[in-house]
């Protein structure tokens, strides 16, 4: 047993889904499934079910999963107290957008805080156009957002993340049931648009490869409103698995299904202005980020959020 044995276990228990355990891991699907029944293996235990919607745990799975947590996060807790006493000081303007700051961002803020204490961060939350003016105009240093979204010639970006779109239904859905829904299946569901972060925008893109359009029954900026939507049944969905999560506010349970065509992903990195010279405190940021995305991290360094 080894630590990325632990690794993979965590992330495919809390995404529930191989697939979706492998692209928070940025590794390939076989890996995890070699790593989980090498562990089992080990353990003289299945840990987990598999089915047709995904990975279930086992009792014996569930027992295991508290203490591999416990051993990744004494791990996560030792490397922060060694390296707790960074000489890196100064301020860094850093600007990012609402999705970002929402899922991605705060658990790393809280780690660089940990790992250098006389760094100040001074965040600012702003739409893409905002952000990508503050960057040619120097009032940001850096940002953190959807690099799917950048165009501007004059900006540099860094992937970090990749996160898959997939379609959202509500539990025990017939498109759950089949494991698959078409597009033109798709746009017979009523379909709830989520505005912000350009979503909607980036929604309609791939539509626009069909002849189809989706049956909008709602645009809203607000994620736990789609969330909410689509659990109670008013319509579906897609959206990424960084802004999953398999329950709504009311407690009831959402399902995902992947679709017949590719969908983009939604992707997260950083941005700065083209020819930027970085002082020493960026350039400790994006060494920070570019190690932690540089191996396969578990969850609680991907910002769980």
């Amino acid at each position: 047993m080894n630590l990325r044995h632990l690794k993979y276990f965590v992330a495919t228990a809390e995404t529930g889904q191989v697939s979706r355990a492998a692209t928070v891991l940025s590794i390939s699907q076989s890996s995890v499934t070699g790593a989980i029944r090498d562990l089992e293996a080990e353990l003289g235990a299945e840990l987990f079910q598999r089915s047709a919607h995904g990975m279930e745990m086992t009792e014996a799975g569930r027992e295991f999963l508290g203490s591999a947590r416990e051993i990744l996060q004494k791990l996560e807790e030792a490397t922060k107290l060694t390296r707790q006493h960074s000489a890196v000081t100064g301020v860094i303007s850093l600007a990012a957008t609402y999705t970002v700051i929402g899922y991605f961002l705060p658990y790393h803020l809280d780690r660089l805080a940990n790992l250098y204490p006389g760094l100040e961060i001074r965040l600012s939350e702003l739409n893409r156009e905002s952000i990508e003016e503050g960057l040619l105009s120097n009032r940001f240093e850096i940002a953190v957002v959807l690099t799917s979204n950048i165009t501007n010639p004059e900006l540099e970006s860094e992937t970090l993340l990749r996160s898959t779109r997939r379609l959202w239904v509500p539990n025990n859905h017939p498109f759950q049931r089949r494991g698959k829904a078409s597009f033109e299946d798709i746009a017979e569901e009523d379909y709830i648009m989520l505005t912000v972060d350009e979503a909607a925008h980036t929604t309609m893109k791939y539509w626009s490869m069909t002849s189809l359009q989706p049956r909008v029954r709602l645009r809203t900026s607000s994620v736990e409103a789609v969330r909410s939507m689509v659990a109670n049944g008013q319509g579906v969905t897609m959206l990424s698995d960084m802004v999953y999560r398999p329950w709504s506010l009311e407690g009831k349970r959402i399902g995902t299904v992947t679709t017949d065509r590719e969908i983009p992903s939604m992707d997260v990195g950083l941005a700065w202005r083209r020819g930027a010279e970085f002082s020493r405190p960026v350039s400790a940021l994006l060494d920070y980020f570019r190690q932690c995305y540089a191996l396969p991290q578990t969850p609680f360094s991907l910002g769980r959020g």
